[in-house]
């Protein structure tokens, strides 16, 4: 073989390994890249201090759908450092988003840890994060659903109960049109108009304080409030309705308490269940309203011998429009708001309401505030003699100035 063709054979055998060790090398670190991506488990940098950081459950889940670190709200939703994630749904939702490589969300419903019946409602979006790592993010909306809710059952309720007095008016205006000729079938038809209008009056007055409660942030009105006065101002307003139907009202309990707050809206609040008590009260019973103080809360019970509620009705009878016994309601003109305004009128003093009954035995409300001690009457009461004392002297200095020009 001539020296030249050799020497140019040798070179091209030189470059061809040249090229076949690069590739291979370069494999190589591509397969030792990829391999300790996979091995890795270190977190990248500053994941945890980010997730530390959350109020809302989220997660970074690594390729066999264990939890690697989590935000403290996440344990709720089954989303455990060092745990399988729980929910098929989601491990569904973070395997779409890697395969795609595109950020992947959905609505579905999670089991809160611990308990099983109790049903979250949340959107969930999953991540990747590189080529290990997914980010799983949550948000729980079930309360915006139930407000949603309440809102669409509000208006729907609303409408159907103002369709009765209103259609009622409507009939009866006509009727005594048609009856012109009738002097005693317009009393009875303007008597009956008279008492749809009342109640047309009445429910409107109540939707709109209930309105008014749930959309004031505070209360306009706050003062020391005397829960004596409260309950003299609640008993005196339901008198009437008592001794129609031959109900007794016993006050009894402590005196000298005091919340502060609004005095008209808990009257108001203390009247409502005043005036259930008795309407669900046989005639001949009596209706207790007492009031103590327990550490630093308040309570004002209001207790009733009447039918009692069943269990399946006390999670229900604070909801607007809700009546437990319909044809009761019905024939006492209830709007099933009373104990609706309750509950969000005491809330917005900070309190709460519970609920005791027992079929047959009757039922007890039971309104729990927040204590105030009252402002001491004596340092009032130095103030309004001082008061009065410069006065006087102001009054002397004027009349001696007047007697000098008359002199």
């Amino acid at each position: 073989m001539d020296p030249v063709q050799f020497a140019l054979l040798a070179l091209l055998v030189g470059i061809a390994i040249g090229v076949a060790v690069s590739v291979v090398v370069a494999l190589a670190l591509r397969a030792r890249e990829r391999a300790r991506d996979v091995d890795d488990v270190a977190l990248p940098e500053g994941i945890s201090a980010v997730l530390a950081a959350l109020d809302e459950p989220a997660a970074v889940v690594d390729g066999s759908f264990t939890v690697a670190a989590a935000s403290l709200p996440a344990a709720a939703l089954g989303m455990k450092a060092g745990h399988v994630l729980d929910s098929a749904d989601l491990r569904g939702l973070v395997r779409q988003a890697r395969s795609t490589g595109v950020p992947a969300v959905t609505t579905l419903r999670l089991v809160r840890a611990g308990l099983p019946g109790d049903q979250r409602l949340v959107t969930a979006r999953a991540s990747a994060l590189g080529p290990r790592f997914s980010l799983v993010v949550a948000r729980d909306i079930t309360e915006h659903e139930r407000l949603e809710q309440m809102r669409h059952d509000f208006v729907a309720n609303t409408s159907h109960e103002l369709k009765t007095p209103v259609g009622a008016v409507s009939l009866l205006s006509e009727a005594i049109e048609s009856a012109a000729d009738d002097p005693e079938q317009v009393r009875v038809f303007a008597t009956r108009l008279q008492a749809e209008a009342a109640r047309l009056a009445r429910l409107t007055a109540r939707i709109l304080n209930l309105s008014r409660l749930q959309v004031a942030e505070e209360l306009s009105v706050l003062s020391d409030v005397s829960i004596d006065e409260v309950v003299a101002s609640a008993v005196d307003t339901h008198a009437v309705q008592a001794e129609s139907a031959r109900v007794e009202l016993r006050r009894g309990g402590e005196r000298g308490l005091h919340v502060r707050g609004d005095a008209q809206v808990l009257a108001e609040a203390v009247g409502n269940l005043i005036a259930n008590a008795i309407v669900y009260s046989p005639a001949g019973s009596h209706v207790g309203i007492a009031a103590k103080r327990v550490d630093d809360v308040v309570e004002i019970a209001v207790a009733d011998q009447g039918i009692g509620i069943s269990e399946e009705d006390q999670r229900r009878v604070f909801e607007r429009f809700y009546r437990a016994d319909q044809a009761r309601s019905r024939r006492t003109g209830g709007s099933g708001l009373g104990l609706s305004i309750v509950k969000h009128a005491v809330q917005r003093h900070g309190g709460e309401v519970r609920l005791w009954s027992r079929a047959g035995r009757g039922s007890t409300f039971t309104i729990r505030l927040p204590a105030a001690d009252p402002a001491p009457a004596e340092p009032r009461a130095r103030k309004k003699k001082a008061a009065a004392a410069q006065a006087r002297k102001k009054a002397k200095k004027a009349a001696a100035a007047a007697n000098g020009e008359h002199r």
